[in-house]
Formats: C-alpha cells, structure tokens, sequence
C-alpha cells in the first residue's frame, strides 16, 4: 500500500499523575478512566468528526479533518471533566493534558506517523493539567472563530524536535460553541472591545506610569457599562511595547473593536490622541485629539469613555454614568502622586527604597486630598510589604488603621478589602483576612494582589487545594509574576502531584529568566530561581544562584529564607540553619511569618529530624508565642 501524506490536526492526550494514579488505586483509576472515555471522551471526538488513531494505557492519539473542530473538541472535554472531578478528592481525580497540532503526517496501514504527531505529543506534555496547549499553527487557522482566548508561551525547544515551536495555552473561561461542518466567526450578544495600552510620547520613559494609569482607568470605565464586553487589563497588556497591526490584536483578544491611543504630558499640559477602530477591517468609526490642562484629566477621561460608547450604540444606564463619572478624587495633583506610587510599589516588591518613596507618594496623595481612599489602600500595601522584608518602623496598627479608613470612605472599594486582608494574614487573624481577601475578589475578580495573598493564607493554613486554584488565577493576572508559579509549584509537591509541580516550575523560571534579562544583578530573582530551579531537579545550578544571591544582598529576609530552603532540598542542611539563624537574629519582627513559612515549606521537610533545626523551631516558637 503506498504511504500517504496529507496536512491534518492532531489531538494528542495523556492522564496527568497515571503512574501514581494507578500505584495507588488501580482498579479504581482504570474504571474511573474507562468511564470517562465512554461517557465523555468518544462521543465528543465523534460528534466533531475525530477520528481516534490509537489508545495507550493513558493516553490516545486523535485525527481531525478541521483544526477548529479539533481545538473545539478539546476545549469541550476538559471543560467537561472540570465539571466531572468537582466532587472527587484531588489524589484520585482523572484529569488531562491535551496538545493540538496543524501539520504535515503519514498515513499508513490505519496509523499515522511524522512531524505533525510528534510536535502534537511533545505539546501535550507543555499542557497544564486540566488544560489545552496548541501549536501557533493552530493558533493562526483558528483565528476568532471560536470564542475563547489564547496566552501566548513564547518559543518552546522541544524534544527531538529540531526547530524551537510557539506555543499557546488555551484560556477555558466561557463556554465554547460547538463548530459547524463550515465555523463562522463566533456571535456574541453584547459589542466586545480592548483598550490597549495608551503609548508614552512624552519623551521621557519615566512618564510611563501615567499613560498605563490613564489606560488601566479607561478598562475600568468602560467595564463599568453592562451593555459591554471588555477585554481583562492583563490580556490588553500583553501587547505593550510591541508593534501590532489591529486586526491582529483584535484577532488575538477575541474582540470586535479596540481602543488605541497615545499620552503627552508637558508640564502643566496634557495631549491625548484616542481612536476607536473596527478589529475586523482597521477602520476608524471615531477619533478625538485632546489638548487641555492637567486639571482637566478626569473631565477628558470621562468624554472618552462617553464617545466610545455612543461609537458603539450602546445606551449607558444611570447608574453606570454615575459609576463612570464618580472618581475617588477630583485632584488632579493627588491623582498624579497615586499613579507614581502604584507605579513603584508595582516595580519594588522586596526593594525598601521603591517602597519608601511609594509610600511617601502615597501620602502625599492623601494630605492634597484627604478623603481618596485609594491612597490610604496604597499605604498600607507599601507598609505590609516594608514589614515583611524586615523594616522595624512599620507598624501593623497603621497598617489596619489606613486600610480600615480606605473602607470607611469607600465601602466597596476591592483594593482597600486587599490591604486589610492582607495585613490581617501578616498579624495572624487568618479567619478575618480570608473575609475581607474573598470579599476583594468578589469586587474585583481581576485583582491580582487579592488572589496572591488569599492564596498564600489558604498555603500557610494547610487548605492546599484552595491555594493551587488561587496562585494558578493569580498567575494569569500578572503574566511577569514569577513569586506565584514558585509558591505553586510547592502546593503541588505538598499534594503530591508531580507533573503539576513541574510544570509550574518551568512556568516561574521562564518568567524568572525574562526578569533576569532586564535586572541580571537583582537578589531577590536570583533567589528565586535558586528555589525554583530544585523543583526541577537542577541542584549543582540552583546552588550556584544561591551564593551569588546572598553574595549580593547578604542582610536580605526573602533572600535568606529562599535560599536556605533552596539549601536543604539540595543536601546542604547546616547551610540552610545558617540562613535562618541569620532571619531569627536580624528580623524579630518577621519570626511570626518566618514561622508559618517552615511549616508550610515542602523544601525544608529534610530538616526536620535534626536535632539542631527541632532545637531552633523550640526557640522560634517561643519568641512568637512570647509576642501574641
């Protein structure tokens, strides 16, 4: 029979966890999966006219003759089995990673074989447990058909595959139209927009923070109105600093139209040009050029977010006029001193000096206007995190004190839920901060620091499960962040998942390594890499980012701690006590939190039969009980 060669998309899948699965329960796990494949798994591939090629123990190969139906299909099944495993204890769940590829196979005696199959497999072993990663290729023919997002991972080296691939992730948020025989483009009920990030033409970069807070308010208006689908900051964001044709963003935010612009500020001037284009063919339906005062900020975003939605024919409801108009300060100057400190609060986590001047801009802020809620949640941020890295002058009073008046002058403001949460989780009262955390999100399901630190009390109380969710949603908020997927990574050890744990690691070390490229001498990323790189198995590497990091910020709390544990799970023990005698001694103010950390740290399990680390955790306990 002669060999046939065609282009095809190939569906690749495997069960995540099947050896443990199966060491464990094997019976169970066989007829758990058996169950699944009938009930679920066959009559998906069929009725999207998949063809299955083969079966393995714990995974299968499927052909489809449309790449649509292929990632539709996948995105159903998974979706599907999230809805499965609810009840089901996460030692025993059946879950999936699936891989998708459009490529060149061979078709011979009913197998196929080729390019196309192996880059499908070696994909499918990038998926995140429960979730779909396709090829670029995929990426590119399935365009806005279906109406869902990708995250785009970058350039992958893959095993035996002699070219690097780009891969996507597939976001399983809303549900997924089933494609006909011919997709058209997914309808929605409502117009969907994306503001992208407004460019800095200022000609300083350090005006930067004012046009990604212009932005950042604008989504907020404009997701504000019901009528509206607005694409999430952290998608939008992703295309900052990068040349994009429109049609291609709108393409790759799933979203009929975008919002474009760019900020000048001179002095006491500011000039916003703003256009509004149609994402499926470049042209403009409105575009305004504005020239005012700086005084004047708030009346010029108020008419932009107005003009776009008038553009769209969509009728505004009193309430959400209401709700765009209302500012939480009408000065310009407090508002200009909140955007400079939210801007180095965001860039200084674990920099003493950037937070100490976010503070101070905070402040500033709130003496021009004493009632901006918003300036007293930044305080308190600013304040929590001077406290963890060890700083004697903060006091947690204060901290309460200025998130408790952010609520009493906005009840419902999310940031200020944060900041109380988070100080509450600091001094202990775990049951309070898991309250005013959960409420934040309830607020704000986009607000990264809520589901951060929620995540990190659910770590610190043992509610494992909980935290895996949190940190894996506080990832895709902030795709820079590279704390969380390290954190995570130590979740998934602790329940023994370890496919899941490796995965998150390789995620928070390609997000280290991005950091790295523009901050090489940087401390705190060097040690988190040393701690991120044992979850790999890179001991001999991980040991040499330890001592450069304690070599270049030897009287450092988060260094110390990262890399003591990095110490212990390598084989160097009294490296490690070293480090967190060095904490005990030179942060008193930290043991409490020092304390919830070695419990809670996968990595320090190796120390806990020595007599010297029992003799250590007898003092460190005392010294905390001493203070409650």
């Amino acid at each position: 029979m002669p060999v046939e060669r065609r282009l095809a998309a190939i569906l690749a899948a495997d069960v995540v966890g099947y050896s443990r699965l199966m060491e464990r329960d094997e019976a169970g796990t066989l007829a758990a999966l058996k169950a699944h494949q009938r009930e679920l798994v066959d009559g998906r591939i069929a009725e999207h006219q998949g063809r299955i090629v083969k079966l393995t123990g714990d995974g299968m190969l499927v052909e489809f003759p449309s790449v649509v139906n292929a990632v539709a299909c996948a995105v159903e099944i998974q979706r599907k089995m999230i809805e499965r495993n609810v009840d089901v204890p996460q030692d025993k769940r059946i879950e999936f990673r699936i891989g998708v590829n459009l490529g060149d196979i061979i078709f011979e005696d009913n197998d196929i074989f080729g390019d196309g199959v192996n880059v499908a497999a070696r994909i499918e072993s990038l998926a995140r447990p429960g979730g779909v990663s396709v090829s670029s290729s995929v990426r590119d023919n399935v365009g806005n058909r279906l109406d869902f997002t990708f995250e785009d991972m970058g350039e992958q080296t893959l095993k035996n595959i002699d070219r690097p691939v780009r891969v996507y992730n597939v976001s399983l948020g809303a549900p997924l139209p089933r494609p006909a025989a011919a997709p058209q483009a997914a309808a929605k009920d409502k117009p969907s927009i994306a503001v992208l990030p407004f460019t800095n033409i200022s000609g300083d970069p350090e005006q930067e923070y004012f046009s990604d807070g212009i932005t950042e308010d604008i989504i907020t208006d404009l997701s504000q109105v019901s009528a509206l689908f607005v694409a999430a900051r952290n998608s939008a964001f992703t295309f900052k600093g990068k040349a994009v044709e429109i049609v291609e963003a709108a393409r790759r935010l799933n979203v009929g139209y975008v919002l474009e612009g760019s900020v000048r500020k001179a002095g006491n001037r500011i000039r916003i040009n703003a256009q509004l284009i149609d994402g499926s063919t470049g042209g403009h339906l409105w575009a305004e050029r504005y020239d005012r005062d700086f005084g004047d900020i708030f009346a010029l975003q108020d008419d932009i977010s107005k003009k776009v939605v008038a553009a769209l024919k969509v009728r505004l409801l009193p309430e959400e006029i209401e709700a765009i108009t209302n500012r939480s300060t009408t000065n310009a100057e407090a508002y200009q001193g909140y955007l400079l400190g939210r801007s180095s609060l965001f860039g200084g986590w674990g920099d003493k000096d950037l937070l100490k001047a976010a503070r101070a801009m905070f402040a500033k802020a709130a003496e021009i206007d004493p009632g901006y809620a918003r300036a007293y949640a930044g305080m308190a941020d600013c304040d929590t995190s001077l406290s963890i890295i060890g700083d004697v002058d903060v006091s947690y009073d204060d901290i309460l004190a200025n998130s408790t008046k952010a609520l009493a002058l906005v009840p419902n403001l999310a940031e200020a839920h944060a900041s109380k949460g988070i100080a509450l989780f600091w001094t202990g009262h775990s049951d309070e901060a898991t309250a005013a955390l959960e409420r934040a999100i309830e607020l704000d399901s986009e607000l990264f620091e809520a589901h951060f630190f929620y995540a990190e009390a659910c770590r610190s109380a043992g509610r494992y499960d909980k935290a895996a969710a949190l940190f894996e949603r506080a990832a895709e908020l902030r795709p820079t962040d590279y704390l969380g997927p390290n954190l995570l990574a130590d979740v998934y050890k602790w329940l023994g998942l370890h496919e899941q744990c490796i995965s998150a690691a390789k995620r928070g070390m390609a997000r280290i390594e991005a950091a790295l490229a523009k901050s090489p001498d940087n401390s705190r990323i060097i040690c988190w890499g040393a701690s991120t790189m044992v979850f790999l198995g890179e001991n001999s590497r991980a040991e040499e980012w330890a001592k450069r990091a304690v070599a270049l910020s030897p009287d450092d709390f988060i260094v110390r701690f990262l890399v003591s544990c990095a110490y212990a799970a390598i084989g160097r023990p009294d490296a490690a006590l070293e480090c967190l005698e060095f904490i005990f001694s030179h942060f008193p103010r930290t043991r409490g939190v020092l304390l919830g950390w070695i419990n809670h740290d996968t990595q320090l399990v190796s120390l806990r039969d020595r007599p010297d680390f029992c003799a250590f955790m007898k003092r460190l306990e005392a010294a905390v009980a001493e203070h409650l």
